[in-house]
């Protein structure tokens, strides 16, 4: 594995302990603890956290969004529904995170090659994969590598199924933040983007961590790892059984492209679901993640 990337905080000791207290208030917040464990891949060290039932034979592996941490995925409690399983919250390598900043060519089948040595360093035979946006694309590039390691993906307003909105709504609403990493700024992007309030929204205490959390890496991280893209025809080459979940307000990867793209491209794609009135952090809407726990308990 060829690495040709390599981000980092300005100050790693420094940053990495707030980073630690962050997930820590979280856990307070949600009246739980992330586990955290440590392993070694060819990305360097990476970062995972653990949740759920540590007994059970379902596995879901979740790789989170560009710019985020696995941990959105619980604000709120999201994962409540999903405690029945053993999870692994997978820090990317190469995103803000504790994780060496690491990354290789996001074009190569490289992150899959990476995802898959994951689950050879947790032990894992076969689990369901989840990915929201750039975690998407993660999910695609291991359905790639190692089907058979996979019951079943499950595909968040994910950024592998068209190129970015160069509209001008969006373009204002993400770049505005980056230039000015203020508050209001990052309130801005988050109401126009991220959610679609009221339907689509987190609690005062919940959306404070975002906004923290996006204003600290904005200023302190150095991002140097390739966007996500359109991997077209080489979704051709994913064979595992593929759930699209949307939300109708997603103005990075507007849903009816991404679906279209899907029925394409993704020949063993086995449902689509549309949430209305959703934005594109569709993982910290909880009954998109009601939905994927009913769509597992099926297929055991």
């Amino acid at each position: 594995m060829k690495i040709i990337r390599t981000s980092c905080f300005k100050d790693p000791a420094t940053d990495h302990a707030w980073f630690n207290n962050w997930a820590e208030r979280l856990g307070k917040l949600n009246d739980r603890t992330y586990q955290p464990l440590e392993i070694s891949t060819a990305l360097g060290k990476t970062k995972i956290w653990t949740l759920g039932d540590q007994a059970s034979s379902t596995t879901l592996v979740i790789f989170p969004g560009f710019r985020t941490s696995p941990l959105f995925w619980d604000l709120d409690r999201g994962l409540d529904y999903l405690l029945d399983c053993k999870i692994y919250l997978v820090e990317t390598n190469g995103q803000p995170n504790t994780s060496d900043g690491n990354s290789p060519d996001i074009k190569s089948l490289d992150y899959g090659h990476w995802a898959n040595e994951v689950l050879d360093q947790l032990k894992i035979e076969k689990a369901f994969i989840a990915g929201a946006s750039f975690g998407g694309l993660i999910c695609m590039k291991l359905g790639m590598v190692a089907p058979e390691r996979i019951h079943a993906a499950f595909l968040l307003n994910p950024g592998c199924l068209q190129p970015f909105s160069l509209k001008w709504k969006n373009l204002y609403a993400n770049t505005l933040p980056i230039l000015i990493p203020s508050e209001k700024n990052i309130h801005k992007f988050l109401n126009t983007a991220v959610f679609s309030k009221p339907n689509h929204q987190l609690i005062p205490e919940s959306e404070k961590l975002i906004v923290e959390f996006q204003r600290k890496v904005l200023t302190r991280y150095k991002d140097k790892t390739q966007k996500p893209y359109y991997m077209h025809e080489e979704l051709k080459q994913v064979q595992v059984p593929t759930y699209l979940l949307e939300g109708d307000q997603d103005t990075l990867f507007p849903f009816e492209q991404s679906i279209a793209n899907a029925k394409k491209h993704i020949a063993s794609l086995k449902e689509v679901i549309v949430f209305k009135n959703v934005g594109h952090g569709i993982e910290t809407y909880r009954p998109a993640l009601e939905k994927i726990s009913e769509i597992i308990k099926q297929h055991l």
